[in-house]
């Protein structure tokens, strides 16, 4: 194969992925102005509805702890190519389901489906590992970050748009984006694990726990496993309470809610598409992880402090340099592993971010519960925030030192993996 003919093979394999991996957010983006307050018709309580949605996330959370392991493995074995094309269409079928739910039993139902077939975001990553060099994975991961950001710049302003109709638009919506993801993949996406590279599946690795084990291997890699738990920690107090306290302290509807994440996909968009790359070429990895987790921590303060819409809007400037930290996260642990387990260590990293996102919506769920209502015992209903915001600082902390621990250990054996 001629070198132009494998750049060219690679760049459609970049768009394959990049388009895929939109249609899948925006159609997961769509329903986030609406689930929430489609919680509260039911249980008629913004407050509860605070809970509930924390218990909902948690639910999709855990379903991904469990089978992240389980689908890396499978990708593993069998490719990535067809992992991604199920998922495609068990969200179609479970956004079908959320659109007719008749209860909160239902809705429950459906979010634990979407935890099933959403865990195959651990076989983008590996798919980005297969076709892109260890040391440009930093700005490949940018890139999927940068297709994320688009899908919810125009998920959550679609949905917010759509929910001025009806609470359950979004989801017919979000179930035929699946749809065409699923036809569209089918017809062009190429499989990016050759045959002579795939390892036996083996519910040893497969398993939750069995998955973690990896992450023991290496000083570095288990210390950039507590960063990723506590950055998708402080993550989820977005999807566990942030349309509610919009509706509750500006008063923001489903129009406003979609229109505002939409600008902080923008923002991502910007941040993981072009800014990455200059900033790790000019600093290196692991001190823009840790500029990004910085930054992401003074936003989420000022959010929490905002007294007005506009205060909480200009909070999203700093807040965006959260986008530096993931993609550098992602390239710093992939070098410390082989290629035929990148598709383990993403389904182990999937797993701690799972983890997270059983105890973070749980906890900041009733943390706002507490603080929502008149005469709660904490005062302020913005706390939530304040505490993801120490809980990002802290992991900014060890970022920093697990960087000095490990550029220790390279100056000690410089071919150390």
């Amino acid at each position: 194969m001629s070198a132009l003919h494998r750049l060219r093979t690679h760049r459609a394999a970049l768009a394959f992925i990049f388009v895929t991996a939109v249609l899948d957010i925006v159609a997961m983006g769509i329903i986030i102005p609406v689930l929430p307050q489609l919680i509260e018709q039911f249980v008629g309580s913004n407050a509860r509805a605070g809970w509930i949605n924390g218990v909902f996330v948690a639910l999709w959370a855990l379903m991904q702890f469990v089978c992240s392991p389980i689908i890396g493995s499978l990708s593993d074995q069998y490719g990535r190519r067809p992992v991604i094309l199920i998922s495609c269409a068990g969200l179609a079928v479970d956004y079908v389901l959320m659109a007719v739910a008749p209860d909160l039993w239902w809705l429950a139902l459906g979010r634990i489906i979407a935890g099933i077939t959403s865990s195959s975001f651990t076989t983008v990553y590996a798919y980005m590992a297969d076709i892109t060099a260890p040391e440009k994975r930093a700005r490949a991961y940018g890139l999927i970050g940068a297709a994320f950001s688009f899908g919810f710049v125009l998920g959550p302003a679609l949905g917010g748009f759509l929910g001025e109709f009806g609470p359950r638009v979004p989801f017919w919506a979000a179930a035929g984006l699946s749809a065409v993801a699923f036809v569209y993949g089918w017809l062009v996406l190429p499989e990016s694990l050759p045959p002579e590279k795939r390892m036996k599946f083996s519910w040893a690795r497969a398993n939750p726990v069995g998955a973690l084990i990896l992450l023991k291997r290496h000083t570095e890699l288990s210390g950039l496993a507590v960063v990723n738990f506590l950055l998708y920690f402080a993550h989820h107090v977005f999807s566990a309470v942030f349309v509610l306290y919009a509706a509750l302290r500006y008063g923001w509807g489903p129009k406003e809610v979609g229109m505002l994440l939409a600008g902080v996909g923008v923002l991502d968009m910007i941040v993981q598409g072009l800014l990455i790359g200059p900033v790790t070429k000019r600093l290196g990895d692991r001190p823009t992880m840790v500029l990004g987790l910085f930054g992401g921590s003074i936003g989420i303060a000022l959010m929490g402090w905002a007294p007005t819409g506009l205060v909480f809007i200009l909070a999203m400037l700093p807040n965006a340099l959260w986008g530096l930290a993931m993609p550098t996260l992602q390239a710093l642990m992939t070098r410390r592993v082989g290629e035929d387990e990148q598709g383990q260590l993403q389904g182990a990293n999937m797993s701690v971010a799972s983890i997270a996102g059983v105890l973070s919506p749980l906890f900041f769920g009733w943390i706002y519960s507490i603080s929502a209502e008149e005469g709660a015992p904490l005062p302020h209903p913005g706390i939530a925030f304040f505490i993801a915001a120490g809980v990002l600082l802290l992991a900014a902390i060890i970022g920093w030192w697990v960087g000095r621990q490990a550029q220790r250990e390279e100056d000690a054996i410089p071919d150390a993996r």
